[in-house]
């Protein structure tokens, strides 16, 4: 069985805590600025890079913390003065608040759709890297954890010091180590994601079919998350962020692959047609 006993506060400056939540987030952050850097050269994105970078972290942070207060609304509501702070994302108001932001950044600079979904397939490659160093915070941190598992080995179960990052009734109980198990699912996707660049031709392809492998594992592992509340059919809130990245992401994806291939096979035939009229001529 694995014990987890690190300190959440990696060291203090003055009264300021430096958490290693929030180191594995800086790290998570660099690391996808520089696949997407990378990425958006290969694929010839020239211009707003960084801003449209900036603007993603931005509303991934404002997205990521209102959904982690509305997550805990009654404890906020307890306490209004911890509304504003970092000490907790949601990973699902994150990916919301991203999309969103580069919504809107398109909307005010009046970049074109097709423009927007390459520098998307562009992010998607470092994406999940990201959301892995990110989930490793969270293994140190304790939150995100799993429900009380009946197993007492890992990798099936882990224990956890008392910490002020998870309630008290979880310290020192076998736990489903869910952290690890979303570490290991975002590196499987990241692992899939970077095979299949180049793969779709049509602009926005990578970005559809990363999202739509990831919300398949994302959605079930989120069954093991402790402090669970099911809005419907056993499936909360996150959860149903999932079904809906798969509801519109997975058929978006299938009519834009079948889009490109028939135009293909019009252009093919076009140039056919052209060759057989100038041999002809």
């Amino acid at each position: 069985m694995l014990t987890i006993s690190i300190d959440p506060v990696a060291f203090t400056i003055g009264s300021l805590e430096i958490r290693w939540y929030g180191i594995m987030a800086a790290i998570a952050v660099a690391s996808l600025l520089v696949i997407m850097l990378r990425e958006a050269k290969r694929l010839g994105i020239t211009r707003d890079i960084y801003s449209i970078f900036l603007c993603g972290v931005i509303g991934g942070i404002i997205g990521g913390r209102l959904a982690y207060v509305i997550y805990y609304w009654e404890h906020f509501m307890a306490n209004p003065r911890e509304i504003i702070g970092f000490a907790g994302l949601a990973q699902m108001g994150m990916i919301i608040g991203i999309i969103v932001a580069a919504l809107i950044y398109m909307g005010v600079t009046r970049m074109r759709f097709s423009t927007l979904l390459s520098v998307g397939d562009a992010f998607i490659v470092g994406a999940f890297l990201a959301l892995a160093i990110g989930r490793i915070g969270c293994t140190l941190n304790g939150c995100c954890s799993g429900q009380p598992s009946p197993f007492d080995f890992f990798p099936l179960a882990v224990i956890y010091t008392p910490r002020n990052t998870m309630a008290p009734e979880y310290w020192g109980v076998p736990l489903y180590p869910t952290q690890i198990y979303h570490v290991l699912w975002n590196l499987i996707v990241f692992a899939i994601v970077w095979r299949f660049r180049g793969k779709f031709k049509p602009e926005g392809g990578l970005l559809l079919f990363g999202f739509s492998i990831y919300a398949i594992g994302d959605l079930s592992l989120r069954f093991l998350r402790a402090g669970r509340e099911p809005l419907l059919w056993g499936i909360d809130n996150a959860q149903f962020v999932d079904l809906a990245i798969l509801v519109i992401f997975l058929p978006w994806l299938i009519i834009k692959l079948r889009q490109f291939n028939k135009q293909a096979l019009v252009t093919e035939l076009v140039n056919e047609a052209e060759q057989e009229q100038n041999h002809g001529d």
